[in-house]
């Protein structure tokens, strides 16, 4: 009986935990994209407020460094980062990794997976590490797994969310940026 009671105790404890817990964040278009300070692979802390009034920005989260599907989506940023630059944007790859592990990601010369060399030229582009998780939480991205989900949010000058892709091509994911970035209208990047 008494361990009836503690079973049942312990079984309700959790469904109030559950209840208190925080609904997942549903970001939509429009609305103000959450504040964030982090790390990037080039040394620097990039917070949204130091591009507010001045650029565009993206941010492009993804799983986990040395993954296949990461390891294409920076392969193609990384080769076609060009396309990109065409707009006064700037864009990042996010992830839940430690900064030291997106360090070690962002400068792989070489990544092979199933035998075939899939990335050869270091991330020209600052890889962000949000390893408390806590930006990832706001962004709505942490999935169950405790990673975050890939999806790539474009971010006005005025800090408000432009777009929320949610069905990223790692293999094509620079071209589709820098699509997007001209259908979104973001001007482009001042020439000297």
């Amino acid at each position: 009986m008494r361990l009836m009671f503690s079973v049942l105790a312990a079984a309700l404890a959790a469904a109030a935990a559950v209840a208190q817990s925080p609904a997942p964040v549903e970001l939509k278009v429009g609305d103000r994209a959450p504040a964030f300070s982090l790390q990037g692979t080039d040394g620097k802390v990039h917070a949204l407020s130091d591009y507010a009034g001045k650029r565009a920005v993206v941010v492009a989260w993804f799983p986990a460094a040395f993954t296949s599907g990461c390891t294409i989506e920076c392969k193609s940023l990384a080769e076609h980062g060009d396309l990109i630059r065409k707009y006064d944007v700037q864009y990042f790859m996010a992830s839940v990794d430690s900064a030291e592990k997106n360090a070690e990601f962002a400068k792989a010369t070489s990544v092979m997976l199933n035998g075939q060399q899939v990335m050869k030229a270091e991330a020209d582009f600052p890889l962000l590490s949000d390893s408390t998780k806590a930006v990832a939480a706001a962004y709505g991205v942490l999935n169950a797994r405790g990673v975050a989900n890939r999806w790539t949010f474009y971010i006005g000058k005025d800090g408000r969310i432009l777009a929320i892709d949610k069905a990223v091509k790692p293999a094509t994911s620079a071209e589709d940026l820098a699509a997007k970035l001209g259908e979104l209208g973001v001007a482009k990047a001042p020439t000297d």
